[in-house]
């Protein structure tokens, strides 16, 4: 396989991440950074090796970027991901691939216009643990119905910058929620539920500057529900269970962090407690292996996050924040 030759679209805190593992990937290098900023873009490309930088418009000109790393503010990504796919570039964008479920599917219908891939960033849809999960599921060592509940909150330490910012997509639920819910929406899809029928109940929450800081709902459907919650104000554990006939996986950690995915499941079947360990990755590099794949064998999504799920979750998505801000 040839190297995919990238390029990242906003330098920021989580770019730092993406560039710093993106060398370990099988198929990725750095070519070019872009930034509403030219002389930002050129300190970072200076840091991490990159050839080339300039605005978003110079470096999607270029002909030697096979695909993006879309790393701005939530509002922004529709645009840099559709303006990617139109220069023939493939996307990788870090979650919510937008903050609507409209402008999700203008996302994706311009990535099929370009037959070019489009993959949302959950990083831990791209782990051993998660393929652990899907096959004990699949398997169906737990089966419906089922129970899921996953969790994921910080408590950020100033109420400045965008997490606070209603006109930036701010709060909980467009910067964590996305992990719970599509943590209990793979879980779903690989228990044989019609993604279709998941809807969102009992949304709660509480809101301060026009953001909701925490929140919490319920993804429902025959033989499914779980029980999700997001935090920007208060720790909460990273933690998720997944409980049905038959069995039980309980996850520490579901999520791991920037560096490594996490490693360790507990799964009860048939009486036996088991512990299961599996390889450590990291999760930006794996991300990028995604695209280059679906590049290479001409598919649209990854069969990690396939569009199915970054549908359903932006659905869910939608869901839950109109029904916090209406009622927090």
């Amino acid at each position: 396989m040839q190297k995919t030759r990238w390029a990242i679209l906003g330098p920021g805190a989580i770019a730092e991440s993406f560039a710093k593992w993106l060398p370990g990937s099988e198929h990725g290098e750095l070519r070019a950074v872009a930034s509403r900023d030219p002389e930002r873009a050129a300190v970072f490309a200076a840091r991490y090796g990159a050839e080339a930088s300039g605005t978003y418009a110079e470096v999607l000109a270029r002909d030697d970027v096979d695909a993006v790393y879309v790393a701005t503010v939530h509002t922004t990504h529709a645009e840099l991901a559709i303006a990617a796919l139109e220069a023939g570039k493939a996307v990788l964008c870090e979650k919510p691939l937008a903050p609507s479920a409209d402008e999700t599917e203008r996302v994706l219908a311009a990535a099929e216009r370009a037959g070019l891939p489009v993959v949302e960033a959950y990083k831990h849809r791209f782990s051993p643990l998660a393929r652990a999960i899907d096959d004990r599921l699949g398997r169906g060592q737990v089966t419906t119905p089922l129970h899921v509940q996953a969790h994921f909150g910080f408590a950020a330490g100033s109420r400045d910058g965008r997490l606070f910012d209603p006109d930036l997509a701010g709060g909980a639920i467009f910067d964590v929620g996305g992990y719970p819910v599509s943590f209990a929406v793979s879980a779903a899809a690989e228990a044989g539920i019609e993604l279709s029928e998941l809807h969102l109940a009992n949304p709660h929450g509480r809101v301060e500057g026009g953001v909701d800081v925490f929140s919490s709902a319920s993804v429902e459907a025959p033989g499914f529900t779980a029980f999700v919650e997001c935090a920007i104000d208060t720790q909460l554990p990273k933690s998720a269970d997944i409980v049905g006939q038959g069995g039980w996986i309980t996850l520490e950690d579901a999520f791991g962090d920037r560096d490594l995915s996490p490693a360790t499941l507990t799964h009860i079947h048939e009486g036996q407690s088991h512990r299961i360990e599996v390889a450590q990755i990291h999760p930006f590099a794996a991300e990028a292996d995604a695209v280059s794949r679906a590049l290479s064998e001409g598919r649209l999504e990854s069969r990690a996050m396939p569009w199915e799920q970054t549908r359903t979750v932006a659905r869910l998505l939608d869901a839950w924040h109109a029904g916090v801000m209406a009622t927090g």
